[in-house]
């Protein structure tokens, strides 16, 4: 008989069991009462205090890798490397840097007081007139310059082959832009395209060398740019592969039949001209360029049209060293065949307005008999290529001296008469009392470089031009007379900033 247990051991059991069920079975028939809540203390207890997180997250486990991926994944990333490099002080400027800020900072604050002391006797309408003259067309650089310095900011400009050039970059970039956009364009296409400069950026040390080194140098230049082509201008076409039809009588297309290709300037006037600018930018453009099927002279006008940089390379096209440009299913060649100056395009423009004209020109009519052949050369190129400016400028101060005069006798009519009378009324479409003042830049070319200084695009060269740019166009703002409209009975007069 087994022995009874006692009262602890039974309700250990039932501990144990409760444990093994938690929940009690429910009677058949009848839902189970529920449990009465436990009571609650009045106040809640207050949780105890427990100690602020730590801030160190858990370290994981690295992932597996490869064999070799530890040792990558130890070397710190390119960034990081970047990050813990120590920077580097930038170096103190040099006395020969620090004279130049100086002169800039001189220069600019000069150039304010100009800007206040002119601005309000400035004509409305202030043209510049860019002649075309290959590498010669760094002169106009310099002559912006010093406007640009003088506080005068031209509302037209007009140019013809590099005088386009000159005139996209002006205007397709703001103000403050437009000085260094000039300078890279330059620097740019003053570089042959395969071996560095000749001078390496020594064109300071080459001043005053003598006539017989200056020479060589010229030609060597020259030769340069025939054979190896210009960076970022033009490079010859057997680089890109022998054409026979070139040679052998056949049809290579108006687009290929050159000895050049000058595709190379149009990457470079798109990297350096805002088209939108250009076409936008309250300067008004204009380009000639001649319709190689009509053979006549077009202007391309952002008044009128968009321009882009088909428009301005159409206006430097010239045969047969460069290739026509297709706009619009028609080829254009270099402005200059027909007239190499825009002058009587901005004289005759209408509506007419009081205006100041800058006309600079890169090639002078005036010159001495030629000695030899080569100078035969140069000297029908000057005169080619001065497109008769003079020509122009005389007539039209005739012209306009009679648009004076028609105005006047008008004013004699009575206006019954003028109003009724169609001669009367055509007559006062023709009549004009508007003012203008040419100031006319002709650049004298005193390195005297040869016939080819057109193409000769040395470095040595091309400072020389801007040089003489910068000088001449101080000389002609040294008059401030001639920043006037011409007053009293003349309505029209023009100066010759570069006499001799």
């Amino acid at each position: 008989m087994p022995a009874p247990r006692s009262r602890k051991t039974a309700a250990g059991a039932s501990r144990a069991a409760a444990k093994r069920n938690p929940r009690p079975a429910a009677t058949a028939g009848r839902d189970p009462k529920p449990a009465a809540p436990a009571k609650r203390d009045p106040k809640p207890a207050t949780p105890a205090k427990r100690d602020p997180p730590s801030k160190t997250p858990p370290r994981k486990q690295p992932p597996q890798r490869e064999p070799g991926a530890a040792a990558r994944a130890a070397a710190p990333s390119p960034r990081a490397r970047r990050a813990s490099a120590p920077t580097r002080a930038p170096a103190p400027a040099t006395p020969r840097q620090a004279r130049r800020a100086e002169a800039t900072e001189r220069a600019a604050r000069e150039s304010a007081e100009r800007v206040h002391d002119a601005a309000p006797a400035l004509p409305e309408n202030i043209a510049l007139v860019l002649q075309g003259g290959g590498a010669l067309g760094a002169y106009q650089a310099g002559v912006y310059q010093g406007l640009f310095e003088a506080g005068i900011a031209p509302n037209w400009i007009a140019g013809i082959s590099i005088g386009a050039f000159n005139t996209a970059i002006i205007a397709g970039n703001p103000p403050d832009r437009r000085m260094a956009a000039l300078r890279e364009f330059w620097d740019t296409i003053s570089r042959p395209n395969i071996f560095p400069a000749t001078t390496f950026g020594q064109e300071a040390r080459f001043d005053g060398i003598d006539a017989d080194t200056r020479a060589w140098l010229d030609t060597w230049e020259a030769w340069r740019a025939l054979i190896e082509g210009q960076r970022g201008f033009y490079q010859p076409r057997a680089w890109l592969g022998p054409d026979p039809s070139l040679w052998a009588g056949g049809q290579p297309g108006p687009a290929a039949a050159s000895f050049y290709d000058t595709s190379p300037m149009i990457a470079t006037l798109e990297r350096l001209v805002d088209f939108d600018r250009l076409n936008d930018g309250g300067i008004r453009v204009s380009v000639g360029a001649v319709n190689v099927r009509t053979g006549n002279l077009e202007y391309f006008d952002n008044t009128r049209m968009r321009l882009d940089a088909r428009h301005i390379l159409a206006s430097g096209a010239l045969p047969p060293a460069f290739p026509a440009i297709e706009i619009d299913g028609e080829f254009y060649w270099d402005g200059g065949l027909v007239s190499n100056t825009p002058l009587s395009q901005v004289l005759t423009a209408s509506p007419r307005r009081d205006t100041l004209v800058f006309q600079v020109d890169l090639w002078s009519a005036r010159g001495e008999p030629p000695q030899n052949l080569l100078d035969v050369a140069e000297r029908q190129k000057e005169i080619q290529y001065s497109s008769r400016t003079r020509l122009i400028t005389d007539t039209q101060r005739v012209f306009q001296h009679y648009r004076r005069l028609l105005r006047e006798l008008l004013e004699e009519i009575p206006e019954d008469v003028r109003v009724s009378n169609p001669w009367a009324q055509h007559a006062a479409e023709l009549a004009c009392d508007r003012r203008y003042s040419v100031i006319h830049l002709i650049y004298r070319d005193r390195a005297k470089i040869g016939h080819f200084k057109d193409y000769q695009f040395g470095r040595v060269a091309m400072r020389e031009h801007w040089l003489s740019g910068q000088g001449d166009i101080a000389r002609a703002l040294s008059h401030p007379d001639w920043l006037q409209l011409p007053q009293g009975e003349s309505a029209f007069v023009a100066h010759d900033a570069t006499a001799p």
